[in-house]
């Protein structure tokens, strides 16, 4: 499971995973001991957008400042975007077709050990794409 071969482990994680932590869904558990697995957890800058969406409706604002702490946000350029136009499966929405966009270019990087997420759509892409999906329960 590790992307490097220091050892590091490194998660991307979509807002379907921090919006069931925020919602106290029950799988909330199942997620932070995955997560734990990890070293580092990153995810597109558009998750704060997203996550603090939720967050405002649901008078979270606090929580969702504590998740966002500890993931790494990488920034929407460009690149992410052009290819986010023309990824595939062309089934994967807008948003997570840049959450896509982000991971693959992660994963042919080499900086990427899984994706989290509960979105199938989603999780079919990144599995086309090679990358190790995780849905904990």
């Amino acid at each position: 499971m590790t992307d490097s071969e220091d050892g590091s482990s490194t998660v991307y994680v979509d807002t379907s995973v921090f919006g069931r932590v925020i919602l106290e869904e029950p799988d909330k558990e199942a997620i932070r001991r995955e997560l734990a697995k990890f070293d580092r957890t990153v995810a597109s800058r558009l998750l704060r957008v997203e996550l603090g969406r939720v967050a405002r409706r649901e008078d979270a604002t606090e929580a969702a400042d504590r998740i966002l702490a500890d993931v790494q946000l990488i920034p929407l350029d460009e690149d992410v975007l052009a290819s986010a136009e023309t990824i595939s499966p062309t089934n994967v929405g807008t948003l997570d077709a840049i959450h896509l966009a982000t991971a693959v270019r992660l994963a042919k990087a080499g900086e990427l050990g899984a994706l989290m997420t509960y979105d199938k759509r989603l999780a079919e892409g990144a599995l086309e794409h090679g990358i190790t999906v995780l849905s904990p329960s």
